[in-house]
């Protein structure tokens, strides 16, 4: 029988503390990331050169295997969920990056002249003209990175945390294909629901534009 209902209902409970671990497991990642992106977005808008090398970069740790990842960290910080957390937030570069960069990048010039004809500072320029305009684009990046996240958090299951994903591990262990589609349609839908509220918050900052 592939879902077993009487053990779904007895572990509604336990099922709920998976979920809630693997939301825990997701949103600092996406936050930090977010923020280290942007910094690196500015940086890079400011010396044009940094530009390419910093893409580049994150395309190479992208590249490597996020159980490789969770390894290489394991001497600087053990099992631990400063451990996900690292490589997590690093995975979310590659995509938060190119899209704050692009999303700046897009605000036409003649608005950037008239806020400076205006006599706007820089940073005022940044937060009252650039980036409300550039937030469409910023918040399409962070819808897939947010989504990406929530798959890979699935992969810390095999440093011992994993949220949905350590459900997923014991059903596979213990040849328990309930615990397994729990698991993995939990998953799915926390990444819909993610997915779905972010594409709201982006048509809501910028209704003009409804862009999937």
């Amino acid at each position: 029988m592939l879902i077993n209902w009487e053990w779904i209902g007895r572990n509604l409970g336990s099922i709920g503390d998976s979920v809630t671990e693997h939301l825990v497991l997701t949103a600092p990642p996406v936050v930090f990331g977010f923020i280290v992106s942007f910094g690196l977005a500015l940086l890079a808008r400011r010396y044009r050169g940094l530009y390419q090398p910093l893409v580049r970069s994150t395309g190479v740790l992208f590249a490597v295997p996020s159980l490789a990842f969770f390894a290489l960290l394991i001497p600087f910080l053990g099992l631990s969920r400063a451990n996900a957390y690292v490589a997590l937030t690093v995975y979310t570069l590659i995509v938060l990056l190119p899209n704050i960069v692009e999303g700046l990048d897009g605000v036409p010039a003649d608005v950037t002249e008239a806020a400076d004809a205006m006599g706007f500072s820089a940073v005022k320029r940044l937060l009252k003209v650039e980036l409300p305009l550039a937030l469409p684009v910023i918040i399409a990046g962070l819808r897939i990175a947010t989504v990406t996240i929530i798959g890979l958090v699935t992969i810390t299951a095999f440093i011992g945390f994993g949220g949905l994903g350590a459900d997923i591990l014991t059903g596979y262990n213990r040849a328990f294909p309930t615990q397994i589609v729990v698991g993995v349609t939990l998953t799915a839908v926390l990444s819909i629901v993610a997915d779905v509220a972010l594409l709201g918050l982006q048509r809501a900052v910028a209704p003009w534009r409804q862009e999937v």
